[in-house]
């Protein structure tokens, strides 16, 4: 992507499609910190549905200085409004006659007899899955909106996985707790008795208690996307409270995840 090209779509975002945002890989490879060419790839990963949007959000926001022009610039209307798909012309599409259909059709029956067609397990589970992931729409960009930053920082929380770090010297390191052991010992360090008399005071925080007015659907489905399905579960509950009219769709969801987890345990 040359220079003018890559003006053009600062100056008109909304005309960006898939292959314009693809391009945009190469110049984000020699530049990672170019937050403008990272805003517009969202926006075009965003525009064609992309299942890669909601990952590159999150790498976005690691290379983004302040978050909050991130997020402001996903929640306007320039960001969400999607211009419609040009369609291709279908004139010059071949349109095969009809015994040629006949023909292969009976070509893919003979290919399969009923041996190759013998029910497996695995690929009927994964069958459900993935209608069950359909059904949560998981994978489709998350749209966030300008009203529940809350959503949006949830989704921010980067996991982050430490490294196994492999003892190479399993002997100095056993050595070592010995040591450690010993001078413990040495020290004979004296644990005073517990008070009977004393009042033990529950400083247990409910952390399970969700602020039920920070919840919303945009919520409900970063967790379904973070593979927090328990959260999701008690989301969506808690948005049949809040919204009751939309009670039965909400259910529908519950009872989708419940069938998910089933099916990949």
């Amino acid at each position: 992507m040359n220079s003018a090209d890559f003006t053009y779509l600062l100056q008109y975002p909304e005309y960006i499609d898939a292959k314009k945002t693809q391009a945009l890989d190469e110049v984000i490879a020699e530049f990672p910190y170019f937050q403008s060419a990272r805003a517009i790839q969202l926006k075009g990963l965003n525009k064609t549905n992309s299942f890669k949007y909601n990952q590159s959000l999150k790498k976005t926001a690691t290379f983004t200085i302040d978050r909050k022009v991130l997020f402001d610039f996903i929640t306007s209307p320039i960001f969400i409004t999607k211009t419609e798909a040009v369609h291709e012309s279908t004139q010059e599409i071949e349109v095969a006659e009809a015994e040629d259909v006949k023909a292969l059709h009976k070509k893919i029956t003979d290919s399969f007899s009923d041996k190759n067609v013998a029910t497996d397990a695995t690929a009927i589970q994964n069958k459900e899955i993935e209608k069950e992931a359909d059904v949560l729409e998981i994978g489709k960009p998350l749209q966030f909106v300008s009203s529940e930053p809350h959503s949006f920082n949830e989704w921010m929380q980067l996991v982050s996985q430490k490294p196994i770090v492999r003892e190479e010297n399993s002997a100095q390191k056993i050595e070592e707790k010995f040591n450690l052991i010993d001078k413990f010992i040495e020290l004979n360090p004296k644990i005073k008795p517990i008070d009977k008399n004393a009042i033990n005071t529950d400083v247990i925080i409910d952390s399970s208690t969700e602020n039920e007015s920070l919840m919303t659907e945009t919520l409900a489905k970063v967790y379904l996307e973070q593979k927090k399905y328990e959260n999701a579960i008690k989301a969506y509950r808690i948005l049949i409270l809040k919204y009751p009219e939309k009670s039965g769709f909400f259910a529908d969801r519950i009872k989708a995840i419940k069938n998910l987890q089933k099916n990949k345990s």
